[in-house]
């Protein structure tokens, strides 16, 4: 690895892992490379799909819980650098939360939960939105009755998240309402919710019921 490939520079470093941004010395073609501890199953599972919405996984390597993952490098803003900026219009927000939805409907079609839906998470290419980071992601297990850990970022996190129940894909639903409302006030929908329609459509999505919110992304994207 190291002689194919040399460091661009370091993106992130966390207790967790770190991001880079890694080179190949032939091609002069970019990646990123993931190297994070916990359970990489999301990870070899997205190494059969690709989705203009989701980076491809090209390579996962495991020791232990020790896990490597090369990926595709997105080229881009993320929402979150963006909103720093200024708020997205209704139309503007409609369009970028569709393409979320379609690398989510990827996800939970595996039986994978993303779990940190937020802007820092999704890259604006030219005018496609790309999911990225699934090392809090994880499979589904109707078997358990919560999560075995405790992952996902404070105001984007939906309720069962902190134990109360599993996660599911409802799970990623709370999150993306709270991303609509973000993007239209720049604010948590419990302290300014959006207005009209989209303001309706986020309440559903960040209902603490999981059952009173939309089933699925399907159903979402049928109410955008």
């Amino acid at each position: 690895m190291q002689k194919e490939y040399e460091q661009v520079r370091l993106i992130k470093e966390s207790s967790r892992g770190s991001v880079r941004l890694i080179r190949h010395n032939t091609t002069g073609r970019q990646f990123i490379l993931r190297q994070f501890t916990g359970n990489p199953e999301v990870y070899q599972k997205l190494l059969d799909y690709t989705c203009p919405n989701l980076p491809t996984v090209f390579e996962v390597a495991c020791q232990g819980d020790q896990n490597l993952v090369l990926e595709e490098f997105i080229q881009g803003d993320t929402l979150g650098y963006i909103l720093k900026g200024g708020l997205f219009s209704p139309d503007e927000t409609r369009k970028i939360v569709l393409q979320v939805c379609r690398a989510l409907w990827v996800l939970h079609s595996i039986g994978a939960v993303h779990r940190d839906v937020k802007p820092e998470n999704i890259i604006l290419r030219g005018d496609e939105a790309v999911l990225i980071d699934f090392d809090a992601a994880r499979l589904h297990k109707p078997e358990h009755e919560m999560d075995t850990q405790i992952l996902g970022t404070t105001g984007f996190a939906a309720p069962e998240q902190y134990g109360l129940s599993q996660s599911d894909i409802r799970t990623d639903i709370y999150a993306l309402g709270v991303l609509i409302n973000v993007m239209l006030t720049g604010e948590h929908p419990s302290k300014k919710l959006a207005d009209g329609k989209m303001g309706r459509v986020v309440d559903r999505c960040t209902h603490v019921n999981p059952q009173h919110r939309y089933k699925n992304v399907l159903r979402l994207m049928e109410a955008l």
